[in-house]
């Protein structure tokens, strides 16, 4: 079988890209590794989404799209995502995916702020926001006629016109996708998923360092499957950090929500000093970037392993009302929020960069497409805004759907169908010992390297290492049998390579690519 298309991810970037085409009638398959479709960043998002505030405007929107992103922004993407929000909003969340957002006494929904907004404009569903997305969004796949949802399917690589048919004059044309080979988890098979268009919403890559905000399946598929087929990627070196995730041993740097600051709360040091007026204008509401700097520099000054987050000030029925997810998982560690300071340090939260998309979403590879956080429009430049993450999904999934049905005519004919079954190479089984040391080996050079803050020295150091884990990896590819493990390592160590190597050829400091030693901008 061949389909229309084949979404790789169901978080809301690729679940919209799939429902919107699956409505205009074209075959859709979605794939996704976990057992649940649900598992995805989508799904642990806390904040919110953008929409539209009181007072609120395409143009104020943009202003601060492009001022978060520290001068590098593309124009047009940011104009395209604040002028078309509100419908995206509307059409998808709103009226497709039938969302219920969080609303005030007066019935209107209870927008908040969070940092480098001007006004309030976050859609919230109290503080899971992703989990209420990403539910609603899979119920309405499920059903939607045309659309079928495989689960426990591992995408190994993009087929291609040029690396895997046997056309004899494939060298002369265009790189073209032409679907994916994809492990059966169940079964142990790999299959060959031929379709006319491939999109991936692979999500984001966080398990490449020690510290993340990002779930088990962020392990940087959909950039090295992209590298890997040739495709070009950008921005690559502007890897956002969250500043406030939940310091504890046993918490797994749970996400503590910028919208907590955007209600009230203050960063303290161990003194109780709120300090972040000492490094930015907007004190406890500045840029990411800023925030993670500042509290890395109170941690180094203090001998701290953390800081702390005045949530209390909130008062107990504001904090019980608008923050339960946060407050009884801190409870959990015997940390209440209501009297508590909560520690607090940074985590990385997000990849600015990806492969590179115009505006309807395609690469540099004829019918592959990408969107979401694997995906590089310019929107985010250096440094992304709050909460642009979830819209930036819905609205170029909606452009490529709208995208795909205008162009009908130039990709339903597939005329390269001579693409080989996948042939298993390796024999050896799998040794868990030097899956868990390659992990622990690229976790602690990504986070000491290649972290918040970056040097020449650190950056050559990450190069060297990473080259000669990648080819050792590799070669451990090439002789095992193929497991989920080895796939997500493999991955992980590539885009971890790719990672540092775009922050070892921009010189600038700027946004969320920090370099000691870089160039002023």
């Amino acid at each position: 079988m061949m389909w229309d298309v084949l979404v790789i991810g169901s978080g809301i970037a690729g679940a919209t890209t799939a429902y919107l085409l699956a409505k205009q009638g074209f075959s859709v398959l979605v794939l996704t590794k976990a057992e649940n479709p649900h598992e995805s960043n989508t799904y642990y998002a806390q904040g919110g989404i953008v929409y539209k505030g009181p007072e609120d405007s395409p143009e104020l929107l943009m202003e601060d799209i492009l001022r978060a992103g520290a001068g590098i922004s593309n124009p047009e993407a940011a104009k395209i995502v604040a002028t078309e929000a509100e419908e995206a909003v509307n059409e998808v969340l709103l009226q497709a995916f039938g969302i219920d957002f969080s609303r005030n006494d007066e019935g209107s929904f209870d927008l908040t702020e969070e940092g480098a907004h001007s006004v309030r404009r976050i859609l919230h569903a109290l503080d899971s926001t992703g989990k209420a997305i990403e539910e609603a969004a899979i119920a309405t796949l499920r059903r939607t006629s045309g659309l079928e949802v495989r689960c426990g399917y591992h995408a190994i690589d993009i087929i291609t016109l040029d690396h895997h048919t046997r056309y004899p004059h494939r060298m002369y044309l265009p790189p073209t996708a032409l679907g994916v080979y994809a492990l059966n988890q169940k079964n142990k098979r790999v299959e060959r998923l031929l379709a006319k268009n491939v999109v991936l919403a692979t999500g984001g890559m966080g398990q490449i360092y020690l510290h993340t905000t990002n779930p088990p399946g962020a392990t940087g598929d959909g950039y090295a499957m992209a590298y890997r087929a040739g495709a070009r990627l950008i921005n690559m070196e502007y890897t956002q950090f969250h500043p406030t995730t939940l310091f504890h041993p046993r918490a797994n740097n749970f996400l503590i929500s910028e919208a907590v600051r955007g209600e009230g709360a203050v960063l303290v040091n161990k003194y109780g000093e709120a300090f972040m007026g000492r490094y930015h204008d907007h004190k406890d509401l500045a840029p990411r970037d800023v925030v993670t700097r500042a509290i890395l520099s109170e941690m180094y000054a203090t001998h701290e392993p953390c800081v702390y987050l005045d949530i209390a000030r909130l008062g107990r029925e504001k904090i019980l009302a608008r923050f339960p997810t946060i407050y009884h998982k801190c409870l959990e560690y015997k940390i209440d929020i209501t009297t508590d300071p909560v520690p607090v340090v940074p985590a990385y939260h997000f990849s600015c960069g990806g492969v590179y998309t115009d505006m309807y979403g395609q690469t540099t590879i004829q019918r592959l497409f990408a969107v979401g956080e694997v995906a590089c429009t310019g929107l985010h430049g250096a440094n992304r805004l709050a909460s642009t993450s979830l819209l930036e999904g819905v609205v170029f999934g909606r452009r490529i759907a709208r995208y795909l049905a205008s162009t009908v005519s130039l990709w339903k004919h597939q005329p390269y169908d001579e693409v080989p079954e996948w042939l298993e190479t390796g024999t050896e089984t799998i040794d868990p010992a030097l899956i868990y040391q390659d992990w622990a080996l690229l976790r602690n050079m990504m986070w000491n390297y290649v972290g918040a803050v970056r040097t020449k020295k650190r950056l050559k150091r990450a190069l060297v290492d990473l080259k000669n884990l990648r080819e050792d990896v590799e070669d451990f590819y090439r002789d095992t049998k193929l497991s989920p493990e080895i796939i997500e390592l493999r991955n992980a160590v590539q885009t971890g390579f790719i990672v540092a190597h775009h922050a070892w050829t921009n010189r600038e400091s700027r946004g969320a690519h920090y370099r000691l030693d870089g160039e002023e901008t």
